[in-house]
């Protein structure tokens, strides 16, 4: 069964899609941008993609221990680091596969980084 799971973005019904989407026992996190820290540093923007991914995780029955996999993307190289340390604070014992990409821009040009996030549950 396939359960959407709504965000705050009025773009989702117009641009046709959801915050999250669970199927089975399968979450799939779209790419979050850091709302509401939309100016801050690329480290307190990463904490904020984080905190929208874990209510999207929770709304979903999820928690972040759950998360298998992360996509991030980064429009400054040099901003792997701190992106990296939130990364560790967060995944260091879980450990999910982890891509970094480099990019030439994101959908709001303050942004810095954008995640997405695949999580799996316990059978």
């Amino acid at each position: 069964m396939r359960q959407n799971i709504a965000g705050t973005s009025p773009y989702e019904p117009v641009i046709g899609f959801s915050r999250a989407v669970r199927v089975g026992n399968t979450v799939v996190v779209s790419g979050t941008g850091p709302v509401g820290a939309d100016n801050g540093d690329v480290a307190a923007q990463t904490r904020q993609i984080f905190q929208i991914i874990q209510a999207s995780l929770e709304k979903a029955g999820a928690r972040l221990e759950h998360v298998v996999r992360t996509r991030i993307y980064l429009t400054h190289a040099e901003d792997w680091e701190a992106v990296g340390q939130v990364h560790g604070e967060l995944f260091g014992s879980i450990r999910p596969a982890a891509t970094m990409v480099v990019v030439a821009k994101l959908l709001n040009p303050a942004w810095r980084v954008e995640i997405e996030a695949d999580a799996i549950l316990d059978s």
